[in-house]
């Protein structure tokens, strides 16, 4: 058997195809305040430092300008309520999702999304195979530090060792990382394979499946 006895999937990017939605939201907030909109290009390189990080680098000036948390408010407010008008797993997600819990093993969901926006979506579309579905939250760091996967394997009642995650971005190699363990590299997410490469990735995964057979061939 696997050496692993859990897998901890980023979200944006690697489970979901969520860019559309996050454009739409911020420049629904970014028009509103007359300010310039994103493209989805823009809006794909700003992500995975979760939404507010994502709405100070679509925001002139950022955090020094003065209308700043009214236009992030208005982004979540509006997001809260259009996170899934276009929103969706990838291709082969479920299948996968559904192999590995039928072998046996644990699956947790670790987002820099805000925490109500992961649990919507996570119980949308992944009620009966995802065990446990973390999100930012004021009272712990995001990733790439380790506290919220840290937190899931406590859920999950697994350890560092007994875990390999799942992730798109630098952010989630560095993630694993800092969390002592190895990462899966998906390439049909938010950044490229080389992008993934320069920040150290040396695991990768083509297609969905190839996941399930990366966890599978690590055996004790």
């Amino acid at each position: 058997m696997s050496k692993y006895k859990a897998v901890i999937f980023d979200l944006d990017g690697t489970l979901l195809y969520t860019l559309e939605d996050l454009k739409n939201s911020a420049n629904y907030a970014l028009e509103k305040h007359g300010m310039a909109t994103c493209s989805l290009h823009e809006v794909q390189y700003r992500v995975g430092n979760g939404v507010q990080k994502l709405m100070e680098r679509c925001v002139p000036d950022g955090l020094d300008n003065p209308l700043f948390e009214k236009v992030f408010s208005d982004f979540k407010e509006h997001y809260k309520i259009h996170c899934n008008d276009n929103s969706g797993p990838y291709d082969g997600i479920p299948e996968l999702l559904d192999k590995l819990k039928d072998n046996g093993y644990k699956l947790a969901i670790v987002s820099n999304k805000f925490m109500a926006a992961t649990k919507e979506l996570a119980d949308l579309y992944f009620k009966d195979t995802i065990d446990v579905a973390i999100g930012e939250t004021k009272d712990i760091r995001k990733k790439p530090a380790p506290d919220t996967v840290i937190e899931a394997m406590k859920s999950l009642g697994v350890t560092a060792d007994e875990c390999i995650y799942v992730g798109d971005s630098d952010v989630d190699i560095n993630t694993a990382k800092n969390s002592g363990m190895p990462c899966i590299c998906v390439e049909w997410g938010f950044r490229t394979r080389k992008e993934q490469e320069e920040a150290g990735g040396t695991i990768f995964a083509q297609k969905p499946g190839d996941i399930f057979n990366i966890v599978e061939s690590s055996k004790q």
